[in-house]
Formats: C-alpha cells, structure tokens, sequence
C-alpha cells in the first residue's frame, strides 16, 4: 500500500509483514519500522507471486489464531520460501514455515501461553546474538515444533516447545515461536533486528527526516501548482499533514477548520490561537453546526452517522471551495485538492487494506461521498499515531497539539449512543470538560492514551439526588492505553482520580446521574463505542 500511485524510494523495497490473523500484525510492522526499515502489511490470501511482484527486501510471517492442522487454515506456499526472500517466522508464521518445508508440527500438549523462560542451545548465531541464555518470551501457542526442517539450526527450547527457535543462515530463513513485537518478550526487538540486519542484510532507511523529505517531494508532484484546501480538525494527524502540505506548496494551501457542532470544550479556539498563529498557516473558520445536526437528526446507527458526518464533511469543503474561488475572482490556481490526515490504522480498520476486514467506516475513508469533486492528498496514510508525532515534532507543530491525546474525526456524534441533538451534546461535553480537567490536575495526560467520554442516551437509570428520585442517563468512562491503536489495554487509574471524576459529574451535570467505567481491552472492543 503506497500514499498514492507514485512510489518512494523508501517504499521500493519494503518488509512485508504476511498476516495470518493475528492481532498483532500491525505491532509487527510498527517494530520494523521502529527498526528503521519500511514496511506494509498484506493478507494472507495474496498470491505468492503478487507478494513478490512487491520486491520486498524480506517479510515477517505474522502469527495468527489457526492451528496448521486446522481445515481451512491458511497454507504456506513453498514457492514463496524458495524465491530467496529472507523470511522471518512468528508463532503461526513460524510453524507454516516449518510445516511447509517438511519439518514437523505437534500436537504436545504442552500448551504455553503468557510469560515463558527460553533457553538458548546456540549462543554464537548471528540471529539471537546478544541475548541472553535464558531470556523471558510471550508464547501463545498450542501445537509446536518438534523437529526443524532440514538445514535449519535449533537455536531456542522451551518447557512446552522442543524447537522455539530455528534459522537457516543460508537460505536466509529464521523463526521464533514466541511473538517478539510485544514488549513482554524481553529482547523481542533485539531478535527481530538481529534478523533484519543479520541474516536478511537490510540496511536502515526509514526515519522522520526522510518520511518529511519524500512526502514533500510527493505532494509537490501531485498538487503542481494547484491550490490546496485542508479539512483541520485541530487534532494531531490533521495538524501535522496541513504542516507537510504548507512546508511543501506553502500559500496554496488554505486550511479550513469546520465547527460542526461537535467538538469539546475549547477545541476550536485552541486551534485558531496554538496551530494557525503559531505555524503561520491560513485557517478559515465555518460554523457548520446545524447543518451536521439537521444531517443527523433521526440516525442513531452507528454506521449511518459515521457516513452523515463524512457526507457533510465534503460538502462543507466543497462549499468552501465555491466561496473561494468567488473571493479570488478564478486567479491563483485551480483548486481541486483535499488534504485529510488518514492514518494507516484508520485505512487498515476500514477494510481499505488488500484484503482487511472493515471494522467501521472511518470518516476519512469509507464514508466519504462517491460523486466528490476533490483529488485526495494523504501524505499520513501509510504512518502510525507514533510516527505523525514525530514528524509533527520535527516540523516545529506545537507540542499542545502533538501531545494531544487522539479525538475522532466525527468528534462526539459517534461518542453518544443513540441519536444526536443540541442537548446531548451539552450534556457530553460538560461531562468530558470535567473528566478532562481532572485527569490533567493528576498528572496522568501522559499515562493513558486517551479517554473517550461516552453518552449513554438511549438508556436511563433511577438514582438519588438531593433526597429525590432522579431517571438520569450513565456516563462511560473509557480509558485506555495504546501505542498505535491497533491494540489497546483498559488504563488502571487511580480509585481517588476515578472518584472526583465521578463526583463532579453527577453533582455538575443535571442530566447525569451515573458514572461507569469500561474495562475492556482492544480487542475484543473498539476503543470508541462507535
């Protein structure tokens, strides 16, 4: 998957990462990068010759919840491990390898899954060096390996897997059976870029710098010397691509922020005073709020209001586009270009991936108009939230806005449940104002991810207040702790933290009578509830 239909030079030979279904698929590709290589993920129903047709300079077999053994679990072709690709195995990935090349997959019985000591039997590999004899691993597996196919060279054991680790220098072929992108495997990243490094002799090329560097050379090719509109949200992602567009086209690039009515306290004159002053960016201020909420009245589908809001989203940006043409009397350049800040999760999460599952309708991807008149600019899609930030940094945006904890694009129409009017948005966002204002006087902005503030409209709960009956709707308090995204725990705030937030709704917030808390992790939930 490319940011547009040029190609980079970073992007010419990239790591791909096969997925087999796991949930960590993407944390895989995020290490590679964090490695600094590039790297994309494709499914594992690609065609091994359009996998090659990619020239990567390696690929990860990710792992996956299937047993090899399993009717219709996915299968390895032994075209793709003789193509003389370096091929680096995890978990499932690691056991197809094996299977495929003739070595053997148990069913042992001894299953592992959790925290597992890895004993090294081959200290001098150039794939493990620098790890320790025993090292602590993440396993999660129920087959393993009991036999390494032939060539290969036994590296690891543990209690519950014969052969945990194996490589065949030559061929340029390796795996573990434990997953080394998760933090808890102790020298996971060390193992992977042994193995890049080492046995597949990639060479680093993927940093901020270069990121910046090309994506402006991509984005002067594609715009020329058109004018260019920005959809600003004042959030990060769409922050940080508005300061890519700007450091590459410079004055044809007006950004457009809309008030659509569904924004927190606040946001809107943190981005007129922090982004637009300080980046010297031109930023139009529109007041759309009745409009997005004429637009929403009567939808309480999840689905329908994520593509409303998209919907007039566009329509507001082609509004925009009329009145400055009309402004400008036709001089200055064509203007025909939209610039969004679509990250890769929102792309893989939309099903806009080569295979991928649609989770939801991102705002910037499935529930766009067809018939739009503007040519896409998305110089963010291919970065994770990590990566926007430290592009963000290195191109001078403000660290109020880099640090910003995420906030979706359709702001609080998807964070209350049920249908969206005037009232319930007051309601939320005095709600969230206080959850906000408490988390950041105990110091714990840093500490979580964010904290989506949920309305639960649709359902009422009797309480007590001021020694009368009250039939009040429940607050949701979600959270969560995340690098990417991708994968997301519940965050462990402090009971007194949790007990003020509480307090201060159902004393500040007359419609709200109860506050909850959501201990789910991602998956099996969404961060957002919509």
């Amino acid at each position: 998957m490319t940011t547009s239909a040029h190609s980079t030079e970073l992007e010419e030979r990239p790591v791909l990462v096969i997925d087999y279904g796991a949930q960590y698929a993407q944390l895989i590709a995020r290490r590679v990068r964090e490695a600094g290589v590039y790297s994309e993920i494709v499914p594992h129903t690609l065609a091994t010759e359009k996998i090659l047709a990619k020239n990567p300079a390696a690929i990860v077999l990710s792992g996956g919840p299937s047993s090899v053994y399993a009717e219709g679990a996915p299968a390895g072709d032994k075209a793709l491990f003789e193509a003389g690709v370096p091929i680096f195995g995890i978990c499932y990935g690691f056991q197809l390898m094996t299977q495929t090349l003739g070595g053997t997959v148990s069913h042992t019985g001894r299953r592992e899954y959790g925290a597992t000591d890895a004993t090294l039997c081959a200290e001098n590999s150039s794939f493990l060096t620098g790890t320790p004899k025993v090292q602590n691993v993440w396993m999660s597996h129920g087959d393993s390996v009991s036999a390494a196919p032939e060539g290969f060279e036994v590296l690891a054991t543990t209690p519950g897997a014969d052969v945990a680790a194996m490589v065949d220098e030559g061929r340029k072929l390796g795996g573990v059976q434990w997953h080394p992108e998760v933090n808890n495997s102790d020298y996971g990243q060390q193992a992977l870029e042994n193995f890049l490094y080492n046995i597949a002799g990639v060479e680093k090329s993927w940093s901020t710098g270069n990121i910046i560097e090309e994506q402006v050379e991509k984005i002067r090719e594609q715009v020329g010397s058109a004018r260019v509109i920005c959809a600003l949200s004042g959030g990060v992602d769409s922050s940080v691509a508005a300061a890519l567009v700007h450091k590459a086209v410079g004055d044809q690039l007006t950004c457009f922020f809309i008030d659509h009515g569904l924004l927190r306290q606040g946001e809107r004159e943190q981005v007129e005073n922090d982004y637009a002053s300080t980046m010297g960016i031109k930023v139009v201020t529109i007041d759309e709020s009745e409009r997005f909420l004429t637009a929403l009245s009567g939808l309480t589908d999840p689905e329908e209001k994520r593509k409303a809001i998209g919907r007039e989203f566009i329509r507001s940006f082609e509004d925009a586009q009329r009145k400055l043409i009309e402004e400008a009397s036709g001089e200055g350049g064509e203007i025909k270009f939209l610039v969004q800040g679509t990250l890769y999760p929102d792309v893989v999460e939309s099903g806009g991936g080569e295979g991928a599952a649609n989770i939801k309708s991102h705002h910037n991807v499935g529930g766009l108009p067809e018939d739009m008149t503007f040519e896409l600019v998305e110089p963010l899609r291919t970065l994770f939230k990590d990566e926007v930030r430290a592009i963000g940094r290195e191109l001078g945006v403000p660290e109020k806005i880099v640090a910003r904890q995420p906030f979706p694009g359709p702001g609080l129409g998807i964070r209350i449940i049920g249908e969206v009017t005037f009232d319930r948005l007051e309601t939320l966002r005095a709600a969230d104002a206080i959850a906000r204002e408490e988390l950041t006087k105990a110091g714990l902005d840093e500490e979580i991810w964010q904290c989506p503030v949920v309305l639960l409209a649709d359902v009422r709960s009797v309480g007590v207040q001021g020694d009368g009956r009250t039939y009040g709707h429940p607050i949701v308090l979600r959270p969560v702790s995340s690098e990417d995204a991708m994968t997301a725990d519940w965050t462990r705030l402090p009971y007194d933290v949790l007990a003020r937030i509480s307090n201060r709704i159902t004393n500040e917030v007359s419609e709200v009578n109860r506050v909850v808390l959501d201990v789910t992790s991602k998956p099996p939930g969404t961060i957002e509830w919509e």
